[in-house]
């Protein structure tokens, strides 16, 4: 748990560094380059090439990929629709796409966790109780795209080492193979920023270089190893709350140090719903669900 909150306090400050300093200054697609590049080169020169079977490196190349290279261009891209505050909001809905894809992968399919899912879709709209605007609903989704990148990353990631680890085949130190991570998410931001890239939006200011410089090293190579190392170490009962940890310390920096004009009240009412959700998820269906797999089980033994 301690690496996990660790990462947390880093992250706090990742989301409105993002929407005040490059949203909309900053051409996303090479913010999202830069980060990723800046950690690969933290962290390939640490691969012991001989020793990585290439099974295990492909499957953390399509891991990285999907869980900062795509969900980073949908993560950064969401910024030009939304606020700051609304995007850290949105990202509540991470931990039950976290238990949707355990479900997934066993075999199985939970009702409630789509009705929890969507009580907290209707607290997202209490947040913007006018119409729903074209801009908002392609906001909303592209952070949704983000929630399930990095939801399957941590997922996916945490079961492969388990399985190594059950089928005792040799556990190299995670640092030594977490450069394949980054080079995957390398191949899909490289081709996100040749593709839709604007030369014209590049960054000018050391502020802006500098913020891009913090994401890059401190936020993404040490972050996303602590993160997924952490989530080796911990059941997925509890990275699901700890990812729920990020939505209080995100928005606390946000409204204390930059955004002290938030719409307070219909962020607390839409955001009291969606933390309704989560906690009747967590404590009401997720405990239910377990004691129906047991008697299952028992029945079955």
């Amino acid at each position: 748990m301690t690496y996990l909150w660790i990462v947390t306090v880093l992250w706090a400050f990742s989301f409105s560094l993002i929407g005040v300093y490059l949203s909309g200054q900053v051409d996303s697609y090479f913010a999202v380059f830069s980060r990723v590049f800046l950690s690969s080169l933290v962290f390939l020169p640490l691969i012991r090439w001989p020793r990585v079977p290439a099974g295990l490196a492909v499957k953390l190349m399509v891991i990285g990929g999907i869980q900062l290279g795509v969900m980073f261009i949908c993560f950064y891209n969401s910024f030009a629709f939304l606020s700051v505050a609304e995007v850290v909001l949105f990202t509540v809905f991470t931990p039950i796409y976290i238990t949707l894809l355990y479900d997934l992968a066993r075999r199985r399919f939970t009702f409630w966790y789509l009705v929890t899912a969507a009580v907290a879709v209707a607290g997202a709209a209490v947040i913007r109780y006018n119409p729903l605007s074209p801009d908002f609903v392609t906001g909303f989704f592209l952070v949704q795209a983000a929630n399930m990148c990095f939801a399957f990353g941590q997922v996916a990631y945490k079961k492969l080492m388990e399985t190594r680890a059950e089928a005792g085949q040799k556990v190299l130190p995670q640092h030594s193979v977490f450069g394949f991570f980054y080079l995957g998410a390398l191949v899909v931001s490289t081709a996100g920023w040749l593709v839709w890239g604007d030369l014209r939006m590049m960054p000018t200011t050391a502020m802006q270089w500098g913020v891009l410089l913090w994401l890059g090293l401190g936020a993404s190579a040490v972050g996303y190893f602590l993160w997924n190392k952490g989530a080796t170490m911990v059941n997925p009962g509890a990275l699901a709350i700890m990812n729920n940890a990020l939505v209080p310390a995100g928005l606390l920096v946000n409204l204390l140090i930059w955004n002290r004009e938030a719409p307070l009240l219909r962020l607390l009412i839409g955001g009291g719903v969606i933390l309704f959700a989560l906690w009747f998820n967590e404590s009401r269906v997720k405990p239910w669900v377990e004691r129906r797999q047991r008697d299952l089980s028992a029945g079955a033994a």
